[in-house]
């Protein structure tokens, strides 16, 4: 039903909680107000710890909310140019099995999903929109020669606390599904939350007269979402194919076809190969290709060949409006005119 409060799955589909914890939340009614802890009573679906994470800290719920969002927007931004274009992601809490088992696209959506908690949590924190935060700490050594630490750092170790706490709390229940599906969904959250890591930047502002930039004021940043999601996808494309096997007292994940190694902390891993996407096929979780857009001219995963499977393409025209013309007046705006163009396209047969 449109406009549910379906926070995540039933135990039904077990490991899927986490996932959907960052994803069915996007269906969230914006008007919906988490002030009061009995609202945590309106997200059906919780366990018992998010429960207690949500009455305890009911500020951050907003901020969860909006991951969800942010996810669902960057992962389709993330594979527009792919076969697998992230689309079923829209479809929480009820998803195929693209998302459900524990396939490469089920790493990626959890990868990015803990990341965008933590993300967000971090950046609420810098603007003042969490009470229970502030800015990120100033760095202890000295940023430099014309360089000053200042402005307001976002507060990455809050974020990865609470961001982890949400979205691993279904992973540690003992009734959640098979221990290598909690193993690969744990291991990909965490990997996730490494790329985050690795996104902290310095930015600077800079002072000085006339614009001299003399002094910089710098702080520690988080990069978009959007970019640490291009970063997940190259490791989706390089993800490892595991297995759960005995190591000593316990099992563990190995690589399927190198097992003499462990699981490297930075790549992403999974379970159960996926299909090609050339043809729809829900009892595999494949929506296929068929009207898809393809690029006539590239030689890349969006190029006709590719993104049809070989089954050719119809080409259709499309009208184009844009701005054109534009002249600048002093002082100061710019005026253009509106011009329509037509382009031809091609989809997918």
């Amino acid at each position: 039903k449109k406009g549910s409060l379906s926070l995540s799955l039933s135990l039904s589909l077990s490991l899927s909680l986490s996932l959907s914890l960052c994803v069915a939340l996007f269906k969230t009614p914006a008007a919906l107000a988490l002030n009061q802890t009995q609202h945590c009573k309106q997200l059906e679906g919780l366990v018992l710890s998010q429960v207690q994470l949500c009455r305890s800290n009911l500020e951050l719920m907003q901020s969860v909310i909006q991951a969800a969002r942010e996810v669902i927007k960057t992962c389709r931004k993330a594979f527009s140019d792919m076969r697998w274009n992230c689309s079923s992601i829209e479809l929480a809490p009820n998803f195929l099995l693209d998302l459900e088992r524990g396939t490469r696209e089920s790493a990626f959506v959890h990868a990015l999903s803990a990341a965008a908690i933590s993300h967000t949590i971090a950046r609420a924190c810098t603007t003042g929109d969490l009470p229970g935060c502030s800015c990120g700490p100033i760095p202890g050594e000295t940023p430099g020669p014309g360089y000053r630490w200042g402005g307001c750092a976002d507060n990455l170790n809050y974020g990865l606390v609470m961001g982890s706490k949400f979205s691993d709390a279904p992973m540690k229940m003992k009734k959640s599904g098979s221990q290598a599906n909690k193993l690969m969904h744990l291991h990909n959250s965490e990997v996730g939350r490494q790329a985050l890591k690795a996104s902290l930047e310095m930015k600077c502002k800079c002072h000085g007269v006339s614009g001299s930039c003399s002094i910089k004021t710098c702080w520690r940043g988080l990069q978009e979402l959007r970019d640490i999601a291009l970063d997940l996808k190259n490791k989706y494309l390089s993800a490892t194919k595991v297995v759960h096997r005995p190591m000593g007292t316990r099992k563990h994940l190995v690589p399927k076809d190198l097992d003499i190694r462990p699981v490297k902390e930075t790549e992403l891993v999974y379970l159960q190969s996926s299909p090609d996407f050339c043809m729809k096929n829900e009892k595999v979780g494949s929506h296929g290709t068929q009207d898809r857009q393809c690029n006539k001219t590239s030689n890349g995963s969006d190029s006709c060949d590719l993104m049809c499977c070989g089954r050719g393409y119809n080409p259709y025209m499309d009208k184009v409006v844009e701005r054109c013309h534009c002249k600048y007046h002093w002082c100061c705006y710019v005026t253009c005119k509106r011009c329509e163009r037509t382009v031809e396209r091609y989809v997918c047969k």
